[in-house]
């Protein structure tokens, strides 16, 4: 007979709630205590729960393409070292092949819950840093041909061995990032929310006792799981292909693309990379565990039960991710702008999910942020701006794109004009939405966002990860495709149009200005399927001009006196042409 305690429902969802708010509360302290706006503002972060296995139990409110690859990290520090773990650790590691990380700039801080000296669980958190060293400020440098000109790379390392700190690393991270005040002090946030996590888990054993504990997370798993298989055996069987482009890098962009063979067996998903570029010498490689991520992301998205958000949910999951490509590149490959390729894989399986479930996906998007980075010296001080910009959705079945949001592989916001103004020596001398874009469809898709900041400093050097220009998103079930991105320096006369991706940094002057068009949305149905007074609103609202309303929806908009309205019987001839 067996003496693992039974969990009633009741307990299992106490439970299973208590550890989601434990990770919030996580993201919480590191959001309340974190340095740079990267972190702070812009929330390029994540947070995590872990069973002593190392697999995750709940996830904080943060970036889905971070989250997905929590399970490869602490798999990897497990293995490495077993042996070694003890009460009182600290791990920091970011090394994509020595360590399981992402990329550079993510940072990992882990620490070890012990409970009557054996580990229970792990608290654990990732942070985009502000900068990791490298070719450029902000460490995204796109021309990279190798990661050896990343940045700093950190193995799996103990920043607190048995409770006692390794001053070192900090020293030596001070000496490698050009801002190590915001960097050293973003990391600190991170150890503080793990010390939190370890305080709020040991409470939870001391309400609830190992055995109980235990079971409960081995049986969150199998909910998960079980709940998972379920959608899936909802879905057709079917092999579903898709592809999809990145525009490519520099001056003279070579296309990169992206191909998904979705297959729905019963219960189980394979989602085949195979046909997917090989790896490239420049920043935008993928490792494995960041495709895996987007990967959950996208799936998950189509869900339509609270799955949990733990490790159970991805068994069903297959992935396949062919080495040496772009979606599982070999070291030494670069890969600190391996964010463009996580979107796009997103992008692209929904593509293929579109197929299959045309009722639960969007027309695409504009591809996930967009990342200038700007760094230089002012007053005698080096500044570091990174920001993830977003973000414009595809429209929906039901209604038109969003504006405004996060891709759903980021759950990150735009930096707030007056913070930037306060911290930085830039001016945002635009922000808005810009009419007449975004896809015509019965369901017109998220316009697209302009973006414009002009430098305050004698100089500075600028990268921008980009995309979405020669590829834009794509409309969905007769919807037109979005507009495509533009980055613009000094508008006018004498412009000059940057690379979606640049591989070259640009050196910026005073009173220089970067102006950043978004992608706009793709468009869901037929244009002329739109219902004419949605025309008018946007018409009113000066999303729409009436030009482009009568071009593009096949409505007639005339004016008298001030007041815009439908000409009904010119609107129905039009679009009987």
């Amino acid at each position: 007979m067996s003496n693992r305690p039974t969990v009633t429902p009741f307990q299992l969802e106490i439970v299973k709630n208590a550890l989601d708010t434990i990770a919030d509360e996580l993201a919480l302290i590191v959001m309340r205590t974190a340095y740079s706006s990267i972190v702070r503002d812009a929330m390029d972060y994540s947070t995590a729960i872990c069973d002593a296995h190392g697999n995750t139990l709940a996830q904080g409110v943060t970036t889905p393409l971070h989250l997905g690859s929590f399970h490869d990290a602490m798999q990897n520090l497990i293995r490495v070292q077993a042996g070694s773990i003890n009460e009182g650790d600290l791990f920091i590691f970011n090394d994509p092949y020595l360590a399981a990380g992402q990329h550079l700039p993510d940072i990992y801080i882990v620490r070890p819950i012990f409970v009557d000296g054996a580990v229970e669980g792990w608290a654990t958190t990732v942070g985009h840093q502000n900068d990791i060293g490298g070719l450029v400020p902000g460490s995204n440098a796109l021309g990279s041909v190798d990661i050896f000109q990343e940045g700093l790379r950190l193995p799996l390392l103990k920043l607190h061995d048995r409770g006692r700190e390794n001053t070192a690393i900090w020293d030596i991270i001070a000496a490698n990032v050009r801002v190590p005040e915001k960097v050293i002090g973003d990391v600190k946030a991170q150890v503080a929310a793990c010390y939190v996590g370890e305080r709020e888990m040991r409470a939870l054993f001391s309400r609830y006792g190992r055995d109980v504990l235990r079971a409960c997370f081995a049986d969150i798993h199998d909910y998960a799981e079980r709940l998972a298989r379920v959608e899936f055996s909802e879905l057709p069987d079917g092999t579903w292909h898709f592809e999809n482009m990145i525009d490519g890098l520099g001056e003279h962009p070579v296309p990169v693309p992206f191909k998904v063979a979705l297959t729905v067996r019963g219960s189980n998903v394979t989602v085949d990379w195979s046909g997917t570029s090989a790896q490239v010498k420049a920043g935008i490689n993928a490792p494995v565990p960041f495709t895996k991520a987007a990967v959950y992301t996208a799936l998950r998205s189509v869900m339509t039960s609270e799955v949990p958000n733990c490790e159970g949910f991805t068994r069903p999951i297959t992935v396949i991710a062919p080495p040496g490509t772009v979606a599982n590149p070999l070291p030494p490959a670069a890969c600190g702008a391996r964010g463009i390729s996580g979107y796009r894989m997103i992008d692209c399986l929904l593509g293929a999910l579109a197929q299959a479930v045309p009722e639960r996906v969007t027309a695409d998007g504009q591809g996930g942020a967009t990342l200038p980075s700007i760094g230089g010296y002012h007053n005698g001080r080096p500044f570091v701006f990174v920001e993830t910009t977003m973000g414009t959705w595809g429209a929906a079945p039901t209604h038109d794109g969003q504006e405004g949001v996060a891709h759903m592989g980021a759950n990150q916001s735009n930096v707030p004009i007056e913070l930037i103004e306060q911290e930085y020596p830039l001016r945002v001398e635009q922000y808005g939405l810009v009419a007449d874009t975004g896809g015509p469809g019965r369901f017109r898709g998220g316009q697209s966002i302009v973006r414009e900041f002009r430098l305050l400093a004698e100089e500075a050097t600028f990268t921008v990860r980009s995309d979405k220009r020669r590829f834009p998103p794509y409309g969905l079930h007769g919807g037109a495709d979005g507009t495509p991105s533009w980055n613009i320096l000094n508008p006018g006369p004498n412009q000059r149009v940057l690379p979606v991706l640049t591989t070259e940094p640009v050196i910026l002057h005073r009173g220089d200005v970067y102006r950043h068009i978004m992608a706009s949305g793709g468009g869901y149905g037929p244009a002329l399927e739109r219902d004419p007074a949605l025309v008018l609103r946007d018409v009113v609202l000066g999303r729409v001009s009436v030009a482009h309303a009568r071009a593009a929806y096949g409505v007639v908009i005339v004016e008298r006196s001030g007041t815009f309205s439908v000409d009904v019987d010119a609107t129905a001839a039009l679009r009987r042409r």
